[in-house]
């Protein structure tokens, strides 16, 4: 059976601008198992984004591997299996979310009838059916948040990889959110996602996987992970707070 995404033993490396290389990732390994919502949390700079672009193929590794249903990101066909949401998306601002779609739709082998058929109950279960005809430009930061969404949903993939998710989102945002990520699951679907905010990572994920300078400290069940009182955000802030104290004493 081939993983959803499966990351073994990945390492990455970035060039500090003086002939030094700055390792990211120290040979980090997780697999996402088919119709879960897996969590990648850590703080900012663990490497989060990086193993993210690490398996989209935006970016090569320094060794190790990484497929995405079986496939390695270098060919082209694992992308029709992924819906993708960057952090922070931009988009070509003076196209309409429709046109936008209709564009995404067409890239993804998808006919333009078909599409279009897509598009309005896409943007009604985002809240932003009734923007469909303006300008992205016209749009707030939690509006592109959503269109970004949409972009990934699409082409009904089977996949969705989301970088910070929630970013701009306020509160009934969110909530619609999680409630669409939920209802996403339970189509089949299988959600890998990072996110700062823990009390979302929480009430969503089967399972979690915890990335701190570029290492993996805790991969399972998000039930496992939480502290005595069950509150996962203890937790995470006291294994983090033990790493760098460790660290210190070396």
């Amino acid at each position: 059976m081939n993983l959803p995404v499966s990351i073994d033993n990945l390492t990455k490396s970035y060039s500090d601008g003086m002939r030094r290389k700055r390792k990211i990732l120290h040979g980090i390994s997780l697999d996402v198992q088919p119709h879960e919502i897996f969590g990648f949390i850590g703080p900012n700079g663990a490497g989060k984004s990086t193993a993210i672009n690490l398996v989209m193929g935006f970016t090569q590794p320094d060794a190790g591997t990484v497929k995405v249903n079986g496939l390695t990101p270098d060919q082209s066909q694992s992308r029709r299996f992924v819906g993708y949401l960057p952090e922070g998306p931009r988009f070509y601002e003076n196209l309409t979310a429709e046109e936008l779609l209709v564009f995404a739709a067409k890239a993804s082998s998808m006919d333009v009838r078909t599409a279009k058929k897509a598009i309005d109950p896409l943007l009604d279960m985002l809240s932003i059916l009734h923007v469909k005809k303006h300008h992205i430009k016209t749009y707030s930061k939690g509006m592109k948040q959503r269109i970004g969404l949409a972009l990934a949903l699409i082409h009904d993939p089977k996949i969705l990889i989301l970088d910070e998710p929630m970013s701009g989102l306020d509160p009934l945002g969110r909530n619609q959110l999680k409630r669409i990520i939920i209802d996403l699951k339970a189509r089949g679907k299988t959600i890998f996602f990072s996110s700062h905010i823990l009390n979302d990572v929480e009430t969503l994920c089967d399972r979690i996987a915890v990335i701190h300078q570029g290492r993996i400290l805790f991969c399972g069940e998000t039930k496992d992970f939480s502290d005595t009182s069950g509150e996962l955000e203890n937790k995470f802030v006291n294994i983090i707070q033990a790493t760098k104290e460790h660290h210190a004493i070396k």
